[in-house]
């Protein structure tokens, strides 16, 4: 090949195919199901995900942006890097009332022996946020590059992926059970741009950094309500004192339990509200640090360190409030003791029906660590352990604010909740470690199978867990191959399943069962055993052509 030939090849390797990266940045933010430990790494690379994700000590080409920087060090001359996903999520609870169940004097939950129905997916892309579109499983494709000058140490490059998504729909059914602790969920991360940089010290140690810049999305769309003792208490005591077919005159002169009407009778197993919010943080930059050290082909050991962030998300809300109790606090300013009443518990004289505006949360990005050997006992056999950090106690607690007080927050000032400008969501999240095995057999010079395991200790612990984010302790079986395919073109490709289950007792979880008097935000299904299981199906592949 003369030189200007070789010119004209790389202006069109530089050219189109960047300007086709930068476009692929827009189309890879399908959300995929990531899960226990919470969600990072599972759908970042097929060669990871085929092998438990251990694969800091040898990282999988232009994918080392995420998983090890540093092994970008080890790619020659140039690359793209094509990749498709496909994935799908199942998750179900079942509800069930224990011996002696009272919700301030009511005894039947109507979603006793009630059971979560199908779950769906969603696509959010930027600019055009939340789409409609109710999927079975999502697919979505993505794009890196790559660059070294033969002979040079340095080895540059990008990649567009997703480190962190949670996807779950149950709006399919108006009635389904679910709807109350997140009717659609929506957690995602999409690095759209990842400029790196790959050094080589010596033929044992390399060195990388990388910078991805991410687009953030947070979405949730729940049905409320609020099983607490005191509105079972004032709900029972309507029903004695106020007539069935409308006000009682006494009543007018005192507290106004009646003068709300029918609409007005407090029931805390029907709905009380609906909440939407849709969020975006459109750059967040994080930094992702690693070291690569071979001695020998035999041995390797590997260290990543993912940088977290502090990102700052911002967008709208709504709150839909039922009639009752928009209807029940009319009812006690309409009377002559209610208001005063009303006052001291610093209720809101009044509650529309809508009330919407902006709003802003900071959400952490949290930072990871993973390190990871690679032992190689044969020359075809090659065996992986890794061990992974995160640092999820920064979801301690997750803090909305909005532009406005909230009326219906209003409402939980007599359970201590003063400031209804701010929405604090307690998550009690925790640091664990997990690990991940990956074993490799080469059988040719052209096929080389693999094998990973993950048992994934969620970060979640079983006094925190809920529908929003249901995520026990899971397994992850995984299986894939890589084929080489001459001319310095590569196929990978591999296939994930997780599962796992959570059973949680009656007032053992504040996030999602607990009946306390002030435990009301939030804990839908308040005095009920929940019990649940996740799975998770996902495959992966991807196709390197070289220069």
């Amino acid at each position: 090949m003369t030189r200007r030939s070789q010119r004209r090849r790389h202006r069109r390797f530089r050219g189109p195919r960047l300007a086709a990266l930068l476009a692929a940045g827009l189309l890879p933010c399908a959300p995929l199901p990531a899960h226990a430990a919470l969600t990072e790494n599972l759908a970042t690379s097929a060669t990871a995900m085929s092998l438990g994700n251990a694969v800091t000590a040898d990282p999988p080409g232009i994918e080392s942006i995420h998983f090890n920087p540093a092994g970008l060090a080890r790619m020659e001359g140039r690359s793209e890097t094509f990749t498709l996903w496909g994935a799908s999520i199942r998750t179900g609870a079942s509800f069930t009332q224990p011996p002696g169940f009272d919700i301030g004097g009511w005894t039947d939950d109507p979603l006793d022996g009630a059971r979560t129905g199908k779950v769906r997916q969603r696509l959010l892309l930027p600019v055009a946020g939340l789409l409609k579109w109710k999927l079975p499983g999502v697919v979505i494709p993505g794009l890196g590059l790559a660059y070294n000058n033969p002979g040079s140490p340095f080895t540059f490059a990008t990649l567009s992926y997703i480190p962190q998504a949670f996807s779950v729909d149950r709006s399919k059914d108006p009635n389904d059970p679910g709807r109350y602790d997140g009717k659609v969920v929506q957690l995602q991360r999409l690095v759209y741009l990842s400029p790196a940089i790959g050094y080589k010290f010596s033929d044992t140690l390399r060195v990388g950094a990388a910078v991805p810049i991410a687009h953030a999305a947070f979405v949730i769309d729940t049905d409320m309500r609020m099983p607490n003792p005191l509105l079972g208490i004032t709900g029972k005591a309507q029903r004695g004192w106020c007539p069935e077919d409308g006000g009682n005159p006494i009543d007018t002169l005192t507290v106004g339990l009646c003068s709300g009407g029918p609409e007005g009778r407090l029931n805390p197993f029907k709905k009380v509200a609906a909440m939407q919010m849709e969020m975006t943080s459109p750059v967040d930059p994080t930094l992702n640090l690693g070291l690569l050290w071979e001695p020998s082909d035999r041995f390797a050991l590997g260290i990543v360190y993912q940088g977290g962030s502090k990102t700052v998300y911002s967008g709208r809300y709504t709150f839909n409030t039922e009639a009752m109790v928009r209807k029940f606090v009319e009812g006690l300013y309409a009377s002559l003791q209610g208001p005063i009443i009303a006052a001291t518990l610093g209720l809101p004289d009044r509650i529309p029906e809508t009330q919407s505006g902006n709003m802003t949360a900071v959400i952490p990005f949290p930072a990871h660590l993973q390190i990871g050997v690679k032992f190689k006992p044969t020359r075809r056999l090659q065996l992986n352990i890794d061990a992974n950090y995160t640092n999820w106690r920064a979801w301690d607690t997750l803090t909305f604010k909005f532009d406005q007080s909230i009326r219906l927050l209003e409402v939980a000032r007599m359970f201590g909740f003063a400031d209804a400008t701010q929405l604090k969501i307690p998550r009690g999240y925790r640091n664990v470690v997990h690990w991940g095995f990956g074993i490799q057999a080469e059988l040719s010079r052209r096929i080389t199978l693999r094998a990973g395991y993950e048992p994934r200790k969620s970060s979640v612990p079983a006094d925190k867990i809920d529908l929003i984010a249901p995520l026990p302790d899971t397994k992850v079986m995984s299986l894939g191959f890589n084929m080489k395919l001459g001319g310095g073109r590569d196929l990978n490709v591999g296939a994930s399943y997780m599962r796992g289950k959570f059973n949680v007792p009656a007032n053992t979880d504040c996030n999602l069962n607990c009946s306390n008097f002030f435990n009301i935000i939030y804990n839908p299904y308040a005095g009920l055993d929940v019990a649940g299981d996740l799975r998770v199906r996902y495959v992966g592949a991807s196709f390197t052509q070289r220069f």
